[in-house]
């Protein structure tokens, strides 16, 4: 019987929960983890330095930058939706061996293997399908969605539907002009009285009335 998450109907917002200082998210952005009953850090961030059994090494600051997950506005998460950060754990794939030797018992020959491969970046209003999987310094831009169980190993453009292992776009949501409007309208960044006040487009497929409601009180 789940306990965090009492129904799948329902999740939590995810910057009234978050601890890990580099996991950024933005205003309403919701996860839905009631058929794997475990919180968002605890399930779906993956190796992400400053965690529940990292943060004393990250509170020493010994590590310096790290890769940080950063999430937009308005996005939905759904049940088991993993973000590996393995880019922060030092296994490189370009030396002859990607084994992370330990100075200790190797010697002092060895080479660090920490390299950064880039913040994991999520757009705004990214809906993101249950138990896929991104992969580290992944861009998925505003608009997105990723299908359930996909594996998204590059970037993926705004609005574009993204399924399969690996992740490839199928469609976009939007008819390119469309898209353009919703990219330059930046909705999500509309004071709340604004956006409350829009609701009956918004949940419409009428992009153009939205637009030309947003040139209306922008001029």
């Amino acid at each position: 019987m789940a306990t965090i998450f009492p129904s799948w109907l329902g999740g939590y917002e995810l910057n009234k929960k978050v601890t890990n200082p580099n996991i950024i998210v933005g205003d309403f952005t919701y996860y839905s983890g009631y058929y794997h009953d475990k919180h968002f850090e605890d399930h779906c961030v993956r190796y992400l330095m400053g965690d529940h059994c990292t943060k004393a090494v990250w509170d020493s600051g010994i590590f310096g930058e790290v890769d940080k997950l950063i999430i937009g506005k308005f996005c939905s998460i759904a049940s088991g939706a993993v973000f590996m950060l393995a880019g922060n754990q030092g296994h490189r794939h370009d030396w002859i061996s990607s084994y992370p030797f330990d100075v200790s018992e190797f010697g002092d020959k060895v080479k660090t293997g920490f390299a950064r491969v880039g913040d994991t970046v999520i757009g705004n209003d990214v809906w993101i399908g249950s138990e896929c999987v991104i992969m580290p310094g992944v861009s998925i831009a505003d608009g997105a969605v990723i299908g359930a169980r996909a594996v998204v190993t590059k970037d993926v453009p705004p609005y574009s539907v993204v399924v399969g292992n690996p992740g490839r776009v199928v469609k976009t949501r939007f008819n390119a002009e469309d898209v353009a409007k919703l990219l330059e309208m930046k909705w999500w960044d509309w004071p709340l009285s604004t956006l409350k006040a829009n609701m009956d487009v918004m949940c419409s497929h009428d992009v153009d009335a939205l637009y030309q409601r947003f040139l209306s009180f922008s001029e």
